[in-house]
């Protein structure tokens, strides 16, 4: 690994290497991964860098209003620490022969790791409590757990296995998924950074490709919420997965 004050050719390369792989991030994500990487480098030379090869850095999102604390709503639960408040979600997409599949997504939103993404041409309770007591049996069960008030979360199958094993539902406000945001914050990126650029020609390539994606974001990719760090590095990646770096 290149270390100290390494040559700017290879510096260079290797920007552009990165930022090829992963089109959809900025400088400043570029910048810890070349860090991650070995370079001894700070976000200003990379930024120089960066414009100086004319490479666009994408437009900055709006911000998302926070989760405030302690008026005893659910909705406005904010997390305080990891398995304190998982959240989930469905997101919908197409193989490319026009048929539809679903994802199931689930996060933990201290952490903002993803715990888990399943993909099913149909994905119903029954799924959503296979997903779940997996988890559970991995990871512990959370103190709560967070969705909309999808027909799939509130059937009442549901919501009885997690009360049963200890945990609290807390459903958002109807039509008001910014109150599910750190879902709808890494639904964004999901699609963004995958769906919107693969053409999938089978669900069992859907299945692979989607989790590489996940392990990628969990061990790798520099999240700006955690101080550009992954949301659980300690999670080794196999060097066949690693950027190649020249």
């Amino acid at each position: 690994m290149p270390v100290g004050r390494a040559d700017e050719d290879r510096l260079v390369s290797d920007m552009i290497e990165l930022t090829r792989q992963y089109g959809r991030y900025g400088y400043r994500r570029i910048a810890a991964l070349l860090r991650d990487a070995g370079w001894q480098i700070n976000d200003k030379r990379v930024e120089r860098l960066w414009r100086r090869e004319g490479l666009k850095v994408p437009m900055k999102q709006p911000k998302k209003g926070r989760l405030w604390l302690n008026d005893g709503s659910c909705v406005r639960l904010r997390p305080e620490y990891r398995d304190h408040v998982w959240s989930y979600d469905f997101v919908h997409h197409r193989t490319d022969d026009g048929k539809a599949f679903r994802t199931l997504n689930i996060l933990d939103e201290h952490s903002r790791e993803c715990l888990a993404i399943r993909v099913k041409r149909r994905l119903n309770s029954a799924e959503v409590i296979d997903a779940l007591t997996d988890l559970f049996i991995l990871r512990g069960v959370p103190a709560f757990i967070r969705s909309d008030n999808g027909p799939e979360f509130i059937a009442q199958a549901v919501r009885d296995w997690i009360a049963a094993v200890g945990a609290q539902t807390a459903y958002i406000e109807p039509g008001s998924p910014w109150e599910n945001g750190y879902c709808e914050s890494f639904n964004a990126r999901f699609r963004d950074e995958l769906l919107n650029g693969e053409v999938f020609y089978s669900l069992r390539e859907a299945q692979i490709l989607i989790e590489q994606w996940r392990n990628h974001y969990n061990t790798k990719r520099p999240h700006s919420a955690l101080g550009y760090r992954p949301p659980a590095p300690e999670a080794i990646v196999p060097v066949e997965t690693r950027p190649i770096m020249h």
